[in-house]
């Protein structure tokens, strides 16, 4: 059974191991990190503003282990917004050798769990370039909908990309009341 657990000091080596052995690919699909993130100190920097974003209810991210305890992938919840809003934004990336398995959308299955029960958000956005096949499928399998679309928004490899947007809904959110029993 896959699971989910918060970014900690102890994740580093695998930590830098899965971000090192997997940036070609994830650069080939997404923006790149910077340059500094590689370098020394930079992997420790994150996980030390992944533990201050979760302190301060802004961000929350985790890593995703298969049951040997391998890091197969990440995830996140960021920009989260509480007043007025309830939301955050969903981010993932699960390891080149990992892909076509389901793990990505297991996790997403996983963290809707924690972001609608643990964290009390009510809405859960997320964002794929229209030719990303495989994430649109992920999102729609965990009850995303599409509500956007927005027109040579994202640039990969000097490419001009289309952006579909996405959300999900916390069950029951915006429902009728049930009526008091007496």
């Amino acid at each position: 059974m896959l699971s989910l657990h918060p970014v900690s000091d102890r994740d580093l080596e695998d930590l830098r191991r899965f971000e090192l052995d997997n940036r070609a690919f994830f650069e080939s699909r997404i923006n790149a990190r910077p340059a500094s993130f590689y370098e020394a100190g930079g992997i420790e920097a994150s996980i030390a503003a992944a533990q201050r974003e979760a302190a301060a209810d802004t961000g929350h991210q985790f890593l995703l282990r298969d049951p040997a305890g391998r890091l197969v992938g990440r995830i996140n919840l960021i920009q989260v917004k509480r007043q007025h809003y309830h939301s955050c934004e969903l981010g993932y990336r699960i390891a080149q050798a990992e892909n076509g398995k389901g793990y990505a959308t297991t996790a997403v299955k996983l963290m809707l769990d924690i972001a609608f029960r643990e964290l009390s958000l009510l809405r859960v956005e997320a964002k794929a370039h229209a030719g990303n096949a495989g994430s649109i499928k992920v999102l729609e399998r965990n009850g995303f909908s599409q509500f956007g679309r927005s027109t040579r928004s994202f640039e990969l490899n000097g490419q001009w990309l289309d952006m579909l947007h996405f959300e999900c809904h916390a069950p029951n959110h915006g429902a009728s009341p049930s009526p008091r029993t007496a």
